[in-house]
């Protein structure tokens, strides 16, 4: 590789053959190319937020993910690794390609030889080792274009969540909170509140393009016990060295049967919907932390009903003319629905401070996935006859789990999938056992480093925000330069 002559140490220019992906050779840069770069360390909705944006300006989008190695020299250590960065980043519905190992200081060369004229990022100050505006080169060759940062959520909030284990980011009922009806503030302030909230999931339900209708969202409203609990008489023994539940009333309390709940579906958002010949299939989960298990899982859920239909010919010439004549459009063969449980109904399960994400945050992660076609907010932990007789499209085809139990249980929650035949697991994958416990275990285990990098964070903060009024006074110094000029050619 040859060494770029800049001050940054880490700043390298490929020879043609050694860029991380393809392509090799230099590609004709086009302003519809957008360029966008980051750790991404969690794929939390934040970083979905910034891609989004950028995606909205281009008809392409093309995602630079640093090294571990870069990571570490100018921020501190990642949680994630970078094949699992990678991953939540190709995941995105919004980004075209991932472009592993970019560099931290954002590099003309590498963002020209990819074909990206402009470079997005949020409105806030990022520097590296030496204190330095990460985006400094493209600013100054006027490449660069700002979008707004996504409010609330950060992965340092998220890290920060973890040790010191707090619950104030719990939502109640997410419908409640959308309606201006519940949460922090008085009335005004709440009606706000959910009005910024309900755009947020229009958005983020949003196509491949950004700007057209994408995912259908919606919310079941039932009652707290079926939401929560046991809804079937079917019994199932705990597996092997799986702990009892410590209390007998609250073995009785979340184990005893309910009644069977229909609910009721309300829309949030329509999107495209089903296709005609397309396959509903269902998963559900608590999708907190959403990393590489929940996205390898969705992939395989879908990639299994994609060869079913490759069998029926789903993707011969004649076949995909067919759906372009009678529907205007190819379309996949897979139209894939994810429930999304309740905060109190995660808490009450898995106990401390989980879900480390509450159910907006987490949702907004799960409808970011290109893997999702449909989200319904508020699902019940134990899947009833009379919840999947009564999904808006109808009984799924299949309900897809994977083959591992988090947690110990004496009832099978999907004995109703199971009875109707059409239950179907996921095998166990390379990714299996990435999930919100496992990401807090590493923290936990590496807390003096996190810790230490939450420290620094907040001195480079004093620095960045600094260097941000610089910039502020720069710009405004200008304005009024320009002014002066004008006012004296037209003699004011």
């Amino acid at each position: 590789m040859l060494r770029r002559q800049s001050t940054f140490r880490g700043d390298l220019i490929p020879k043609q053959g050694q860029w991380p992906v393809a392509p090799q050779e230099d590609v004709d840069v086009s302003h519809d190319r957008i360029w966008i770069d980051g750790c991404f360390d969690f794929s939390h909705h934040g970083h979905a937020g910034a891609m989004l944006q950028a995606r909205q300006l281009g008809n392409e989008l093309l995602v630079g993910v640093h090294s571990d190695e870069a990571i570490m020299e100018n921020k501190g250590p990642t949680v994630m690794r970078l094949d699992e960065r990678v991953m939540a980043v190709e995941a995105c519905r919004w980004a075209t390609k991932a472009i592993p190992k970019a560099p931290y200081v954002t590099s003309l060369p590498w963002i020209t030889h990819y074909g990206c004229w402009y470079v997005v990022h949020g409105d806030d100050i990022t520097s590296d080792s030496n204190g330095q505006d990460c985006y400094r080169f493209v600013k100054q060759a006027g490449r660069f274009k700002v979008v707004k940062r996504t409010p609330g959520i950060s992965t340092t909030d998220l890290v920060g969540r973890m040790l010191l284990c707090t619950k104030n980011h719990f939502i109640q009922k997410l419908d409640k909170t959308l309606a201006g009806e519940e949460g922090p503030g008085g009335e005004e302030e709440r009606k706000a509140t959910g009005a910024a909230m309900r755009q947020r999931i229009n958005d983020y339900a949003t196509d491949a393009t950004g700007l057209a209708p994408g995912c259908d969202v919606w919310y079941w409203t039932a009652s707290r016990p079926a939401k929560m609990r046991r809804t079937t008489q079917s019994d199932r023994r705990p597996g092997p060295g799986a702990r009892q539940e410590s209390s007998s009333a609250a073995s009785h309390n979340h184990h005893s049967p309910v009644k069977e709940e229909k609910g009721t579906f309300a829309r949030l958002v329509e999107g495209k919907g089903v296709k005609p010949g397309q396959t509903v299939i269902y998963v559900d989960g608590g999708w907190d932390l959403f990393s590489s298990g929940h996205i390898e899982f969705l992939r395989l859920a879908t990639q299994a009903e994609e060869d079913a239909a490759k069998q029926r010919g789903w993707y011969t010439e004649e076949a995909k003319q067919e759906r372009i004549d009678k529907n205007g459009e190819e379309y996949g063969p897979v139209f894939l629905v994810a429930g999304i449980h309740d905060d109190e109904v995660i808490n009450t399960w898995k106990g401390i401070n989980y879900p480390i994400m509450n159910i907006f945050e987490r949702g907004l992660c799960v409808l970011q996935c290109k893997y999702v076609h449909a989200v319904v907010f508020g699902s019940p932990f134990s899947l009833s006859k009379a919840f999947l007789l009564t999904l808006p499209y109808g009984i799924p085809s299949a309900v897809y789990h994977g083959i591992t139990s988090f947690m110990p249980l004496t009832y099978d929650p999907y004995a109703a999938a199971k009875a109707l035949n059409i239950y179907r697991e996921v095998a166990n994958h390379g990714f299996q056992n990435v999930n919100a416990e496992e990401i807090v275990q590493r923290i936990m285990k590496g807390r003096a480093m996190y810790e230490e990098r939450q420290r620094l964070k907040g001195e480079k903060g004093v620095t960045e925000e600094a260097e941000k009024r610089r910039q502020e006074l720069i710009k405004e110094a200008e304005r009024e330069r320009r002014r002066r000029e004008v006012e004296g050619q037209f003699g004011l």
